[in-house]
Protein backbone atom coordinates (compact mmCIF):
# COMPACT_ATOMS: atom_id res chain seq x y z
CA UNK A 1 0.00 0.00 0.00
CA UNK A 2 1.50 3.33 -1.11
CA UNK A 3 1.00 6.28 1.21
CA UNK A 4 1.83 9.93 0.55
CA UNK A 5 3.88 10.52 3.71
CA UNK A 6 4.24 14.24 3.03
CA UNK A 7 0.46 14.59 2.82
CA UNK A 8 0.07 12.86 6.19
CA UNK A 9 2.75 15.08 7.70
CA UNK A 10 1.05 18.23 6.38
CA UNK A 11 -2.30 17.04 7.69
CA UNK A 12 -0.92 16.39 11.17
CA UNK A 13 1.03 19.66 11.22
CA UNK A 14 -2.10 21.75 10.55
CA UNK A 15 -4.61 19.58 12.42
CA UNK A 16 -6.80 21.06 15.15
CA UNK A 17 -8.13 17.96 16.97
CA UNK A 18 -10.99 20.00 18.41
CA UNK A 19 -12.13 21.15 14.97
CA UNK A 20 -11.06 18.69 12.29
CA UNK A 21 -13.32 20.39 9.73
CA UNK A 22 -11.02 23.44 9.81
CA UNK A 23 -8.09 21.44 8.41
CA UNK A 24 -6.64 22.62 5.11
CA UNK A 25 -6.53 18.99 4.00
CA UNK A 26 -10.14 17.90 4.20
CA UNK A 27 -10.94 14.78 6.18
CA UNK A 28 -14.08 12.75 6.78
CA UNK A 29 -14.36 11.06 10.18
CA UNK A 30 -15.24 7.38 9.78
CA UNK A 31 -15.27 6.31 13.41
CA UNK A 32 -13.74 6.53 16.85
CA UNK A 33 -11.82 4.18 19.12
CA UNK A 34 -10.81 4.56 22.74
CA UNK A 35 -7.24 5.52 21.73
CA UNK A 36 -7.70 6.53 18.09
CA UNK A 37 -9.88 8.31 15.57
CA UNK A 38 -10.47 6.98 12.07
CA UNK A 39 -10.89 9.15 9.00
CA UNK A 40 -10.44 9.35 5.25
CA UNK A 41 -8.53 12.18 3.58
CA UNK A 42 -10.12 13.82 0.56
CA UNK A 43 -6.73 13.82 -1.20
CA UNK A 44 -6.03 10.16 -0.32
CA UNK A 45 -9.33 8.35 -1.01
CA UNK A 46 -9.91 4.65 -0.43
CA UNK A 47 -7.78 4.45 2.72
CA UNK A 48 -8.89 4.61 6.35
CA UNK A 49 -6.33 6.30 8.62
CA UNK A 50 -6.24 5.63 12.36
CA UNK A 51 -4.53 8.48 14.21
CA UNK A 52 -2.82 7.48 17.46
CA UNK A 53 -1.15 10.38 19.37
CA UNK A 54 0.16 8.18 22.17
CA UNK A 55 3.94 8.29 22.13
CA UNK A 56 6.64 10.19 23.98
CA UNK A 57 9.28 9.58 21.29
CA UNK A 58 9.95 8.02 17.90
CA UNK A 59 11.38 4.84 19.40
CA UNK A 60 8.16 4.12 21.29
CA UNK A 61 6.11 4.64 18.12
CA UNK A 62 8.44 2.40 16.11
CA UNK A 63 8.06 -0.39 18.67
CA UNK A 64 4.28 -0.07 18.51
CA UNK A 65 4.38 -0.20 14.69
CA UNK A 66 6.57 -3.31 14.84
CA UNK A 67 4.15 -4.96 17.26
CA UNK A 68 1.26 -4.02 14.97
CA UNK A 69 2.92 -5.75 12.01
CA UNK A 70 3.68 -8.85 14.09
CA UNK A 71 0.11 -8.97 15.41
CA UNK A 72 -1.34 -8.72 11.90
CA UNK A 73 0.96 -11.49 10.67
CA UNK A 74 -0.12 -13.73 13.56
CA UNK A 75 -3.83 -13.03 12.96
CA UNK A 76 -3.35 -14.10 9.34
CA UNK A 77 -1.49 -17.21 10.49
CA UNK A 78 -4.46 -18.02 12.73
CA UNK A 79 -6.72 -17.88 9.67
CA UNK A 80 -8.23 -14.38 9.62
CA UNK A 81 -8.48 -12.18 6.53
CA UNK A 82 -7.18 -8.62 6.96
CA UNK A 83 -7.30 -5.61 4.65
CA UNK A 84 -4.05 -4.29 3.20
CA UNK A 85 -2.31 -1.93 5.65
CA UNK A 86 0.69 0.31 6.32
CA UNK A 87 2.07 2.58 9.06
CA UNK A 88 3.42 6.13 9.12
CA UNK A 89 5.11 7.87 12.07
CA UNK A 90 4.76 11.65 12.11
CA UNK A 91 6.74 14.13 14.22
CA UNK A 92 5.26 17.57 13.61
CA UNK A 93 6.53 20.64 15.50
CA UNK A 94 4.71 21.20 18.77
CA UNK A 95 2.82 17.88 18.51
CA UNK A 96 3.38 14.52 20.18
CA UNK A 97 4.80 11.70 18.06
CA UNK A 98 1.81 10.25 16.19
CA UNK A 99 1.42 6.85 14.57
CA UNK A 100 -0.95 6.65 11.62
CA UNK A 101 -2.18 3.17 10.75
CA UNK A 102 -3.44 3.08 7.18
CA UNK A 103 -5.88 0.38 6.13
CA UNK A 104 -7.65 -0.26 2.85
CA UNK A 105 -11.14 1.19 3.27
CA UNK A 106 -13.93 -1.34 2.92
CA UNK A 107 -17.49 -0.49 1.93
CA UNK A 108 -19.39 0.74 4.99
CA UNK A 109 -22.58 -1.09 3.99
CA UNK A 110 -20.68 -4.39 4.28
CA UNK A 111 -19.76 -3.97 7.94
CA UNK A 112 -21.46 -6.75 9.87
CA UNK A 113 -23.09 -4.34 12.34
CA UNK A 114 -24.77 -2.76 9.29
CA UNK A 115 -25.65 -6.04 7.57
CA UNK A 116 -27.57 -7.30 10.60
CA UNK A 117 -30.15 -4.58 9.85
CA UNK A 118 -30.76 -5.74 6.28
CA UNK A 119 -30.20 -9.51 6.19
CA UNK A 120 -32.92 -11.96 7.17
CA UNK A 121 -33.35 -15.66 7.78
CA UNK A 122 -30.64 -18.10 6.74
CA UNK A 123 -28.37 -15.39 5.32
CA UNK A 124 -28.29 -13.62 8.68
CA UNK A 125 -27.74 -16.85 10.62
CA UNK A 126 -24.89 -17.84 8.29
CA UNK A 127 -23.23 -14.45 8.76
CA UNK A 128 -23.42 -14.59 12.57
CA UNK A 129 -22.13 -18.16 12.52
CA UNK A 130 -19.24 -17.06 10.28
CA UNK A 131 -18.26 -14.31 12.73
CA UNK A 132 -18.37 -16.69 15.71
CA UNK A 133 -16.33 -19.37 13.91
CA UNK A 134 -13.78 -16.81 12.71
CA UNK A 135 -13.44 -15.50 16.27
CA UNK A 136 -12.94 -19.03 17.56
CA UNK A 137 -10.00 -19.50 15.14
CA UNK A 138 -7.91 -17.30 17.44
CA UNK A 139 -8.47 -19.61 20.41
CA UNK A 140 -7.81 -22.70 18.28
CA UNK A 141 -4.50 -21.05 17.35
CA UNK A 142 -3.80 -20.17 20.99
CA UNK A 143 -4.46 -23.72 22.17
CA UNK A 144 -1.88 -25.00 19.69
CA UNK A 145 0.75 -22.32 20.38
CA UNK A 146 0.62 -21.32 24.06
CA UNK A 147 2.72 -20.35 25.93
CA UNK A 148 4.99 -19.38 23.02
CA UNK A 149 2.29 -17.24 21.39
CA UNK A 150 -1.17 -16.13 22.51
CA UNK A 151 -3.43 -13.70 20.65
CA UNK A 152 -6.27 -11.47 21.83
CA UNK A 153 -9.27 -10.33 19.82
CA UNK A 154 -12.13 -7.83 20.11
CA UNK A 155 -14.93 -9.71 18.37
CA UNK A 156 -17.60 -7.00 18.24
CA UNK A 157 -19.67 -7.11 15.05
CA UNK A 158 -18.46 -3.64 14.02
CA UNK A 159 -14.95 -5.09 13.67
CA UNK A 160 -15.95 -7.44 10.86
CA UNK A 161 -16.68 -6.73 7.19
CA UNK A 162 -18.27 -9.24 4.80
CA UNK A 163 -17.52 -8.42 1.19
CA UNK A 164 -17.48 -10.53 -1.98
CA UNK A 165 -17.91 -13.73 0.00
CA UNK A 166 -14.98 -13.00 2.36
CA UNK A 167 -15.13 -12.01 6.01
CA UNK A 168 -12.45 -9.46 6.99
CA UNK A 169 -11.32 -8.47 10.48
CA UNK A 170 -10.35 -4.80 10.75
CA UNK A 171 -9.67 -3.95 14.42
CA UNK A 172 -5.92 -4.53 14.34
CA UNK A 173 -4.65 -1.24 15.75
CA UNK A 174 -4.38 -2.44 19.38
CA UNK A 175 -1.81 -5.22 19.03
CA UNK A 176 -2.30 -7.19 22.22
CA UNK A 177 -0.49 -10.52 22.11
CA UNK A 178 1.73 -12.49 24.44
CA UNK A 179 5.05 -14.14 23.71
CA UNK A 180 6.19 -16.67 26.29
CA UNK A 181 3.31 -15.48 28.49
CA UNK A 182 4.53 -11.86 28.43
CA UNK A 183 2.24 -9.10 27.17
CA UNK A 184 3.87 -7.24 24.26
CA UNK A 185 1.72 -4.09 24.44
CA UNK A 186 2.75 -1.46 26.97
CA UNK A 187 -0.48 -0.97 28.97
CA UNK A 188 0.48 2.62 29.79
CA UNK A 189 -0.14 3.52 26.14
CA UNK A 190 -3.80 2.54 26.53
CA UNK A 191 -4.07 5.11 29.31
CA UNK A 192 -2.80 8.05 27.25
CA UNK A 193 -6.30 8.95 26.08
CA UNK A 194 -7.61 9.02 29.66
CA UNK A 195 -7.64 12.23 31.72
CA UNK A 196 -4.48 12.54 33.80
CA UNK A 197 -6.45 12.57 37.06
CA UNK A 198 -7.97 9.17 36.18
CA UNK A 199 -4.90 7.28 34.98
CA UNK A 200 -3.69 6.07 38.36
CA UNK A 201 -7.19 4.79 39.19
CA UNK A 202 -7.58 3.01 35.84
CA UNK A 203 -4.12 1.49 36.13
CA UNK A 204 -4.78 0.28 39.65
CA UNK A 205 -8.27 -1.16 39.21
CA UNK A 206 -9.25 -1.55 35.55
CA UNK A 207 -6.41 -1.89 33.03
CA UNK A 208 -5.62 -5.55 33.76
CA UNK A 209 -9.30 -6.49 33.51
CA UNK A 210 -9.74 -4.61 30.22
CA UNK A 211 -6.67 -6.22 28.67
CA UNK A 212 -7.30 -9.74 29.98
CA UNK A 213 -10.91 -9.92 28.79
CA UNK A 214 -9.79 -10.08 25.15
CA UNK A 215 -7.80 -13.25 25.83
CA UNK A 216 -10.90 -15.05 27.16
CA UNK A 217 -13.18 -16.47 24.46
CA UNK A 218 -16.19 -16.61 26.75
CA UNK A 219 -15.84 -12.94 27.68
CA UNK A 220 -15.25 -11.99 24.04
CA UNK A 221 -18.52 -13.73 23.12
CA UNK A 222 -20.38 -11.97 25.97
CA UNK A 223 -19.03 -8.62 24.80
CA UNK A 224 -20.01 -9.42 21.19
CA UNK A 225 -23.56 -10.39 22.16
CA UNK A 226 -24.08 -7.51 24.60
CA UNK A 227 -23.00 -5.03 21.94
CA UNK A 228 -26.20 -5.83 20.02
CA UNK A 229 -27.86 -3.37 22.41
CA UNK A 230 -25.62 -0.59 21.11
CA UNK A 231 -26.37 -1.66 17.55
CA UNK A 232 -30.11 -1.33 18.32
CA UNK A 233 -30.71 -5.03 17.60
CA UNK A 234 -31.45 -6.64 20.99
CA UNK A 235 -33.88 -8.99 19.24
CA UNK A 236 -30.87 -10.85 17.80
CA UNK A 237 -29.43 -11.63 21.24
CA UNK A 238 -31.12 -15.07 21.64
CA UNK A 239 -29.89 -16.24 18.23
CA UNK A 240 -26.30 -15.05 18.67
CA UNK A 241 -26.29 -16.38 22.22
CA UNK A 242 -27.28 -19.84 20.96
CA UNK A 243 -24.61 -19.79 18.23
CA UNK A 244 -21.87 -18.66 20.62
CA UNK A 245 -22.75 -21.28 23.23
CA UNK A 246 -22.46 -24.02 20.59
CA UNK A 247 -18.85 -23.03 20.01
CA UNK A 248 -17.66 -22.55 23.58
CA UNK A 249 -15.06 -25.10 24.76
CA UNK A 250 -16.62 -27.89 26.83
CA UNK A 251 -14.92 -26.67 30.02
CA UNK A 252 -16.75 -23.31 29.85
CA UNK A 253 -20.14 -22.68 31.41
CA UNK A 254 -22.80 -21.68 28.92
CA UNK A 255 -23.43 -17.95 28.64
CA UNK A 256 -26.81 -16.85 29.98
CA UNK A 257 -29.06 -14.01 28.87
CA UNK A 258 -28.85 -12.52 32.38
CA UNK A 259 -25.04 -12.40 32.15
CA UNK A 260 -25.26 -10.59 28.84
CA UNK A 261 -27.75 -8.06 30.21
CA UNK A 262 -25.66 -7.43 33.34
CA UNK A 263 -22.48 -7.03 31.31
CA UNK A 264 -24.17 -4.56 28.94
CA UNK A 265 -25.44 -2.33 31.75
CA UNK A 266 -22.04 -2.22 33.46
CA UNK A 267 -20.15 -1.65 30.20
CA UNK A 268 -22.55 1.12 29.13
CA UNK A 269 -22.10 2.92 32.46
CA UNK A 270 -18.29 2.64 32.41
CA UNK A 271 -17.81 3.89 28.84
CA UNK A 272 -20.41 6.65 29.19
CA UNK A 273 -18.63 7.95 32.30
CA UNK A 274 -15.24 7.60 30.63
CA UNK A 275 -16.34 9.66 27.62
CA UNK A 276 -17.82 12.31 29.91
CA UNK A 277 -14.52 12.55 31.80
CA UNK A 278 -12.62 12.84 28.49
CA UNK A 279 -14.86 15.72 27.39
CA UNK A 280 -14.30 17.44 30.72
CA UNK A 281 -10.55 16.88 30.33
CA UNK A 282 -10.67 18.42 26.84
CA UNK A 283 -12.52 21.46 28.22
CA UNK A 284 -10.01 21.88 31.07
CA UNK A 285 -7.03 21.44 28.75
CA UNK A 286 -8.20 23.88 26.08
CA UNK A 287 -10.17 26.45 28.07
CA UNK A 288 -8.58 26.46 31.52
CA UNK A 289 -4.96 25.61 30.70
CA UNK A 290 -5.04 26.98 27.10
CA UNK A 291 -3.26 23.91 25.79
CA UNK A 292 -3.83 21.65 22.81
CA UNK A 293 -5.94 18.52 23.40
CA UNK A 294 -4.67 15.77 21.11
CA UNK A 295 -7.61 13.38 20.84
CA UNK A 296 -10.61 13.71 18.53
CA UNK A 297 -13.73 12.84 20.51
CA UNK A 298 -17.10 11.63 19.21
CA UNK A 299 -20.39 13.38 19.73
CA UNK A 300 -23.26 11.70 21.54
CA UNK A 301 -23.13 7.91 21.18
CA UNK A 302 -26.28 5.81 21.25
CA UNK A 303 -25.67 2.79 23.51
Amino acid sequence: MKIDNQLIYNFEKDLDPKNISASKIKAKVLGYGEISSIFELEEHPGIAFKRMPLFKDNSEAEQYAANFKTYCALLKKAGLNLPEDNTIIVEAPGHPVVLYIAQKKLESNNFVHQLIHSLRGEALTDLLNNVVLSTKKIWTFNAANKPDTELSLDGQLSNWVYTDGTLFYIDTSTPMFRLNSKEQLNPNLLLQSAPGFLRWLLKLFFIDDVMNRYYDLRLVFIDMIANLHKEQKPGLIPELLEIANKHLPAENELITANEVESYYKEDKLIWSLFLSFRRFDRWMTTKFFSKRYEFILPGKIKR
